[in-house]
C-alpha cells in the first residue's frame, strides 16, 4: 500500500513539475517594436542594446503591471504591418497617433507632443519656405508623419523640391553633413537630439498641427491596452517620469 502511495505521489510530483515547467515556458513575453535610430525615444546604443525614453518607460510599466517585455529594433516603414501580423505586440517608440494610423491600430493615452521641422547644415542660408521652392533635395525617413507631409507638399503647385527617402533619420543627416541633400524633415524631438551635434540648425517649422505620441497596439488586444494605459498613467504621476524626461532632455 505504501509502495503504491509512494508511486502515486511520485507521479503527481512529476505531473506538477512538468505542468509548471510548461506554464513557465509558455509565459507571454510582449514584444515592443522600436525604431533603429529615433533618439531619444527609441534607438540602439553603441553596444547594440535597445534603449531610449520609451524603452525605459515601457520597462517600468511592465514591471509595475506584472508582465514581461522585450524590445525589437526594426525598420520603421514596416512596423505597423509587423504589429498587425503579430510579429510584435506594441510600438512604443515615438509614434504619432495620427487618424490614418488609428484606422488600423489603437493608441494609448497621449504622453508627448511634437511639431515637424526641417534640419539643414549650419551654412545653409535658405529659409524653410525658400527651400521648398528651390529645387533642392530634402530627405525624409520612410513611414513617418513628416514623410507623408512632404509627399503631399511636393505635388502641390508652387512647391519645387526633390524628396530623398531614407531608412533612418541618422542616415539622412549623414548626407546633410556632406552636402548630398539640403536638409531633412523630422519630428522636433529628434531635431533637438540632432542639434547636440555641431554643424546643423533648424530652417523652420512646417505649417501643420502638432502631433501627439502614443503607444500603438492591436485593436483586439483590449486587456493588454488596459494594462498599458493604467501603467502609463501611474508612470506619468510618478517622480520617475520627471527623472526620465530629464535624462533624455525632454
Amino acid at each position: 500500500m505504501r509502495k503504491r502511495f509512494g508511486l502515486l505521489l511520485a507521479a503527481l510530483a512529476a505531473f506538477v513539475l512538468c505542468f509548471g515547467g510548461l506554464a513557465q515556458a509558455e509565459e507571454k513575453v510582449y514584444v515592443n517594436g522600436i525604431d533603429f535610430g529615433f533618439p531619444p525615444f527609441g534607438f540602439v546604443d553603441k553596444a547594440g542594446n535597445p534603449t531610449g525614453f520609451d524603452v525605459e518607460s515601457l520597462d517600468w510599466i511592465a514591471k509595475k503591471m506584472g508582465f514581461k517585455v522585450k524590445h525589437q529594433p526594426m525598420d520603421w516603414d514596416g512596423i505597423i504591418p509587423a504589429l498587425l501580423a503579430k510579429k510584435i505586440d506594441i510600438i512604443a517608440s515615438g509614434m504619432s497617433a495620427t487618424a490614418e494610423r488609428a484606422q488600423k491600430v489603437d493608441f494609448s493615452i497621449p504622453y508627448y507632443e511634437v511639431t515637424q521641422v526641417l534640419v539643414v547644415g549650419d551654412k545653409e542660408k535658405g529659409t524653410l519656405p525658400e527651400l521648398l521652392k528651390s529645387g533642392k533635395k530634402i530627405g525624409i525617413q520612410r513611414g513617418t508623419v513628416t514623410a507623408k507631409l512632404l509627399e503631399g507638399l511636393v505635388t502641390q503647385p508652387g512647391y519645387k523640391f526633390e524628396l530623398v527617402p531614407y531608412d533612418s533619420t541618422d542616415l539622412s543627416m549623414e548626407d546633410v553633413k556632406i552636402g548630398r541633400i539640403a536638409g531633412s524633415g523630422m519630428d522636433s524631438t529628434i531635431a533637438q537630439e540632432t542639434m547636440k551635434n555641431p554643424g546643423f540648425k533648424v530652417a523652420g517649422t512646417f505649417d501643420a498641427a502638432p502631433e501627439k505620441y502614443g503607444y500603438a497596439m492591436r485593436k483586439e488586444d483590449k486587456e493588454f491596452q488596459d494594462k498599458v494605459n493604467k501603467g502609463l498613467k501611474l508612470l506619468m504621476a510618478d517622480p520617475y517620469w520627471k527623472e526620465l524626461k530629464a535624462k533624455y532632455g525632454l
